[in-house]
């Protein structure tokens, strides 16, 4: 019985090493399939380029992505600033052109409320 273990044990452990050593792998095997080895090669090689190619993009798209938040944010400002002096100015313009002799409110206008008895 201790005979019979040893050598399943042993033609497990050779089948092991004889693939480990390449026996199973001839020079045949790769005269008759040398296409298919090459192409597998090329195929790999291309999946890991397109991997990396398609991260790297993805960062970039990421970085313009958030670029373009704060570029449009950074416009609304300056637009905002903008359009607080040309309608101010525009009003001053209009109201010396126009000679009415109004001048620009620095406090707000006070509420009058009305009480009835």
């Amino acid at each position: 019985m201790a005979k019979e273990k040893k050598k399943n044990k042993k033609k497990s452990s050779s089948w092991v090493s004889d693939l480990r050593y390449g026996r199973y792998v001839s020079l045949e095997f790769f005269k008759y399939n040398a296409w298919v080895v090459v192409a597998m090669l090329v195929a790999v090689i291309s999946l890991i380029g397109l991997r990396y190619k398609t991260k790297t993009k993805m960062q970039e798209i990421k970085t313009l992505t958030k670029e373009l938040k704060q570029s449009e944010s950074a416009k609304l400002q300056e637009k905002a600033a903008y359009m607080t002096l040309i309608r101010e100015t525009e009003m001053k313009r209009l109201v010396n052109e126009k000679g009415l002799g109004l001048v620009f409110q620095e406090q707000p206008p006070y509420e009058v409320e009305s009480y009835k008895k």
